[in-house]
């Protein structure tokens, strides 16, 4: 991986941090006094802390409900603030925050297997099997980078594939059993709600252990984020150095998680912010990190305890964040300088084909069986058959429009994510961090908001509104950097954690028109009809052709500007040229089956792996297996589950999130 990103402290006066923290903390102070006053008179306050009166319910609230919540936002914004700058220095990535390594999707799913299958586990302690399922997550991904010593790229990698499936797994478990685990999706969401000082007088010790061996680890850290070279030189152990980095930040999340559930982006805003203040040196660039990790998450929670006294909590905390944050980071997008050019690591194939053409060509050339196969292969109530002759031809109307559809949509998302990843050196790269299918979701929850039983036509219209909106931002954010890949990415996480924080926030509210929202977000096909599926065809056969044309660009921006330029190559133009086809096969991917990113991340590796080296070569193979892969998901959908049906993405995750595991653990790394 190449190094990200860099926020470089900036010369600012000495006071500049104590003055940019102390406009958030009083911001954060006047929202949470409001609510204090709305509550009990400020004449009381005194009297409620210290000798309350038996039995004066507004009292109680006070002193057990909002101080408290108070208190929890100070300490886990001081802990996820300084999991994530442990966690940025550690892999050299700017966007590494604690969702990065799939605590907060580990622990979600261990929740959720717990609810259903052992309930007993949950009464004695639902932190404990939080904690469990995140530290598994963890481990997981400390074994599948191992091979590797912990490489940056190797544990992020790690740990976008682990948090993925974990996320596709209990994507699933809600499906099926909506019934029991709908009020998953709230704890997913975050909320600092409490009922007692208990929750903070156990948490606050635990973190303060771990902030003190955060602060042990600061020489380490500070070498971690020279070259490997210069570090080993100095005398550190990389993969010891960054096993208890990881270990410690990872300690600082995962308790957090289990205590609150899903709060993300301060990992990220905080300490952004802090070197955006001019923070210099390890052990205060944590220390100030801490500090604005606490106030943005005060801060973020007295916005959403302004909308109690109208419908309770509006928005949950940990959406709120987001919302809150990520226009931040958009804001410090023209101040980010870029790092050392962008090169392939782990994007370069392990082996070379003798005739890939040929190869392709057979590929090709066995398609059209495959989909037969895929038309005819069912499950019923006596198990799999195949459909043939008479029985064949009554399945196609059924089951060709949805396969049709499905195959075209993995075709573009795969190419889309070739695009991206050729185009970044990075092999985390795919249409999710575009933000395009967040914001397609945003689109259709606005659109169920407003419209009772929308349309088919008007959920189309809704979702390509919403692509659309996420495209234009992501240009106009990341535009003053010559759309620099770097800048490109953090754009994209950005818009997807806003939009996300927004669709969370309708499911987490308990609509039940929020309920085909989540079918959708996984990638359901079983709706489609012949309309979808022209649409959907139509979309890949206009959009893929000029992709294969910009073969020489893919082959020359990964190798840096200065080279590009020098054999008459425009970089800036260039990106544009391939970030508008990439961003809108995503969309358009998007618009028929929801965001199935999964597909774009896990076909450009299976391309790669297979020997496919040059860009066209790689495009066409990816092109393809996306396709296949997305077929067989949906033909997996309709009889792993009989008489349920799983909506194509979410078995196309959790297909391809064992084999990038197999691939990593046997390796070292993708491809």
């Amino acid at each position: 991986m190449s190094e990200a990103v860099v926020l470089p402290p900036s010369p600012r006066p000495a006071g500049w941090p104590a003055l940019l923290l102390g406009t958030l903390l009083l911001a954060g102070a006047l929202l949470c006094g409001l609510r204090l006053a709305a509550i009990l008179p400020p004449e009381q306050w005194w009297q409620a802390l210290t000798q309350p009166v038996p039995g004066d319910m507004t009292q109680v609230v006070f002193r057990h409900a909002v101080l408290p919540r108070m208190a929890m936002a100070l300490l886990c914004g001081a802990a996820l603030a300084l999991s994530g700058v442990i966690l940025q220095r550690v892999l050299r990535n700017p966007i590494a925050s604690p969702l990065t390594l799939g605590i907060s999707p580990g622990a979600q799913l261990a929740l959720g297997a717990a609810m259903l299958w052992a309930p007993t586990l949950l009464a004695a302690s639902r932190e404990a099997v939080a904690l469990a399922g995140a530290t598994t997550a963890m481990a997981l991904v400390a074994a599948l980078s191992w091979k590797r010593g912990l490489a940056p790229a190797a544990v992020v990698l790690a740990g976008l594939v682990v948090g993925l499936t974990a996320s596709a797994l209990s994507a699933a478990l809600i499906l099926m059993k909506g019934e029991y685990l709908l009020s998953l999706l709230l704890w997913g969401a975050g909320s600092l709600a409490q009922a007692g000082w208990e929750p903070v007088l156990a948490l606050a010790p635990r973190l303060a252990l771990a902030a003190a061996a955060a602060f042990l680890l600061r020489r380490p850290l500070l070498l971690l984020g020279l070259e490997d070279t210069s570090a080993r030189s100095l005398g550190l152990s990389l993969a010891l150095g960054r096993a208890a980095a990881l270990g410690v930040a990872v300690w600082l999340a995962a308790v957090v998680v289990a205590e609150v559930g899903v709060i993300g982006f301060v990992g990220i805003g905080a300490p952004a912010l802090a070197r955006l203040a001019g923070v210099r040196g390890m052990g205060r660039l944590m220390a100030w990190s801490a500090g604005f990790g606490a106030a943005l998450l005060l801060l973020a929670d007295g916005l959403v305890q302004l909308g109690q006294g109208l419908r309770g909590d509006l928005l949950p905390t940990g959406a709120a964040t987001a919302v809150l944050g990520a226009p931040i980071l958009l804001w410090l997008l023209p101040r980010l300088r870029a790092g050392s050019p962008a090169v392939m690591a782990g994007i370069t194939a392990s082996r070379r084909l003798a005739r890939p053409w040929l190869f392709l060509a057979l590929l090709l050339a066995a398609m059209p069986v495959l989909t037969w196969f895929g038309l005819a292969l069912g499950r019923g109530p006596e198990g799999w058959s195949l459909a043939l002759g008479v029985d064949w031809l009554g399945m196609l109307p059924w089951r060709a429009p949805r396969l049709a559809a499905a195959m075209a949509a993995g075709a573009m998302l795969a190419a889309s994510g070739t695009v991206l990843q050729r185009l970044t050196g990075n092999p985390m790269a795919g249409p999710e961090v575009l933000g395009l299918g967040a914001g397609a979701g945003f689109g259709l929850a606005l659109l169920l908001l407003l419209v009772p039983a929308p349309g088919r036509p008007a959920q189309l219209l809704a979702v390509a509104a919403g692509a659309g909106l996420a495209l234009g931002l992501l240009l106009l954010a990341a535009r003053r950097g010559g759309l620099a890949p770097e800048r490109l990415l953090l754009a994209g996480v950005s818009l997807a954690a806003f939009f996300q924080a927004l669709v969370a926030a309708f499911q987490a509210s308990g609509d039940p028109r929020a309920v085909p929202l989540l079918g959708w977000l996984a990638g359901s096909t079983a709706r489609l009809g012949p309309e979808d599926a022209t649409i959907a065809v139509g979309l890949a056969l206009l959009l893929l052709p000029p992709v294969f044309l910009a073969g020489r660009w893919l082959a020359l921006l990964p190798l840096g500007d200065g080279v590009a330029v020098g054999l008459g190559l425009r970089p800036g133009l260039a990106r544009l040229g391939l970030v508008l086809p990439a961003a809108m096969l995503a969309g358009a991917a998007t618009l028929v089956v929801g965001p199935l990113s999964f597909v774009g991340l896990m076909a450009p590796h299976l391309a790669r792996w297979l020997g496919l080296r040059t860009p066209r070569q790689h495009l066409a193979g990816a092109v393809l297996l996306g396709a296949l892969v997305m077929g067989a998901a949906d033909v997996l959908g309709r009889g792993l589950a009989f008489p349920f049906q799983l909506p194509a993405g979410l078995v196309a995750a959790l297909l391809g999130g064992p084999y990038l595991m197999a691939l990593l653990a046997r390796r070292g790394q993708v491809a």
